[in-house]
């Protein structure tokens, strides 16, 4: 398991996939609720497994797990008993596998790792308000749900979508626990300098790859106008693989758990080419972003 994303980085451009829940929103799943796509772990996993299927073969190298929105706060709030979620945490990773094996056997899957602020269910990860946790709670959080994750047996976590700097001082912290995992780890911005919560982007890079546990970083679930100012200022940092998957960039309304507003279905090749020369070495989509998006991608890249 361990250095197969870096390889892969090493080797030219890697596909990332897009969003998981809009392609299951397409498929007729309503997930406007606090568990999000996390409630077909349990509902309909087979849902899931389709979606990874797709993006595979849309041409993406990596599948990225439907465990974003999963805790264990979440679901014991939802009624779910720990050793169930426990179960759905490891389905997660069995899912994408299953997904890859059938399509692209070369393919990697990366556990998903979603912010803290999943447990409010309130798009706290488009502010970084955490003013109401306690530093200890970020790793009591994560570490049970990256336990169950990695015993499933993926390729790699996905730390996504982190939006302060106090929840990435925290992980990388936390990463030492687990010394012979890869990760990677992206922050999502506000702007085109600054993560959700007002830290400059240059300051969680440092944090995150002066830690010696991340083997990429970058941006993710951010609007795609913000990519080239966020890559240069990552790249000014740090040698280290970048990362870019952005959102169509709507807005997320936390109290509906919807999307409001007009955002693009893909993204135009000389975009792309800008981000490559800005440093980015894997580039797929967020929230709105769906498998057409991922090949026509795939064949800029490639």
């Amino acid at each position: 398991m361990i250095g197969r994303l870096a390889t892969r980085l090493a080797q030219g451009p890697v596909v990332l996939d897009g969003g998981l829940a809009t392609e299951l929103e397409k498929l007729g799943h309503d997930l406007a609720d606090s568990l999000w796509s996390a409630r077909l772990l349990r509902d309909d996993p087979g849902a899931i497994e389709a979606v990874h299927r797709a993006y595979f073969e849309a041409g993406a190298d990596v599948a990225i797990t439907a465990s974003y929105h999963a805790s264990y706060e979440g679901f014991a709030a939802a009624g779910i008993r720990r050793s169930e979620t426990t179960r759905l945490l490891r389905l997660s990773v069995e899912l994408a596998r299953r997904a890859r094996d059938a399509v692209r056997p070369d393919g990697l899957v990366a556990a998903s790792v979603g912010p803290f602020g999943v447990v409010f269910a309130n798009g706290t990860e488009y502010t970084g308000d955490y003013s109401m946790v306690a530093d200890g709670e970020f790793a009591e959080m994560h570490r049970p749900r990256i336990v169950a994750l990695l015993e499933a047996g993926p390729d790699l976590l996905a730390i996504e979508t982190i939006p302060a700097i106090r929840e990435v001082v925290a992980l990388v912290e936390l990463l030492a626990e687990f010394p012979d995992v890869e990760a990677w780890m992206t922050f999502c911005c506000r702007d085109g300098g600054r993560l959700s919560d007002g830290t400059p982007i240059e300051e969680a890079v440092r944090v995150a790859a002066g830690s010696g546990r991340v083997v990429a970083v970058g941006v993710n679930c951010t609007p795609p106008q913000h990519i080239d100012s966020l890559l240069e200022r990552a790249r000014a940092v740090t040698d280290l693989p970048l990362l870019v998957y952005p959102n169509s960039g709507r807005i997320w309304d936390g109290e509906r758990h919807e999307w409001h507003g007009a955002g693009v279905e893909g993204f135009p090749a000389a975009t792309v080419a800008g981000w490559q020369e800005r440093g980015a070495r894997g580039v797929g989509g967020c929230c709105g972003i769906g498998p057409e998006a991922i090949a026509a991608l795939a064949r800029v890249l490639r």
